[in-house]
């Protein structure tokens, strides 16, 4: 069986262009899943994993999409062919049931790894220019004046940690951060 493996990072992102593109493939079977790839166990790489048999081939539209890193992807390879399945990348171009697909796979796996390093490497380089330039990253300080006001009222006992974060305009979290920072007994 031809098997399709599809995937994005997020749930707000799209499959429907990878989904498009193995179905074009004639892929009998498609498996999705809207997790990170830096995720060793995704749902529906495992399910596909557990079905795969000797013959089949797992069709991707890019090796990015089936791993994160040449560690991850060479993993995934070696089982596969310790299977007997085959993997089609059809971004790449590459079979690794041939040789020549074999040694072209490798190539783009390391290729792959360079370039996640080098986007990793640009975007801390980014993060840091804008540090410097003052660029605050996080979430901002709760308003000191509303915190005050949420704990004077949670110290009054009148109102229940819902209520008070309600008429404060103070999240929970901060609140009980700022409570055991004080001392106040919850």
């Amino acid at each position: 069986m031809r098997f399709g493996y599809a995937r994005v990072s997020t749930k707000e992102q799209n499959l429907d262009r990878q989904l498009d593109q193995l179905e074009a493939a004639g892929v009998d079977k498609i498996f999705s899943d809207k997790i990170s790839g830096a995720k060793e166990s995704r749902p529906e790489l495992d399910k596909l994993l557990a079905t795969l048999r000797e013959g089949d081939t797992v069709i991707v539209c890019s090796y990015d999409r089936l791993a994160r890193s040449s560690k991850q992807l060479f993993d995934l390879a070696e089982r596969f062919e310790a299977a007997g399945v085959a993997l089609v990348s059809l971004k790449e171009g590459t079979d690794t049931s041939t040789p020549q697909g074999r040694f072209f796979f490798a190539m783009c796996a390391a290729m792959a790894q360079f370039e996640r390093e080098l986007i990793k490497e640009r975007q801390a380089e980014g993060i840091a220019a804008a540090k410097a330039r003052g660029r605050k990253f996080g979430r901002p300080a709760t308003d000191a004046s509303k915190m005050e006001k949420a704990i004077k009222l949670y110290q009054n006992g009148g109102l229940s940690v819902s209520e008070i974060c309600q008429s404060t305009g103070v999240s929970r979290a901060p609140l009980y951060r700022a409570l055991k920072d004080q001392g106040v007994k919850r």
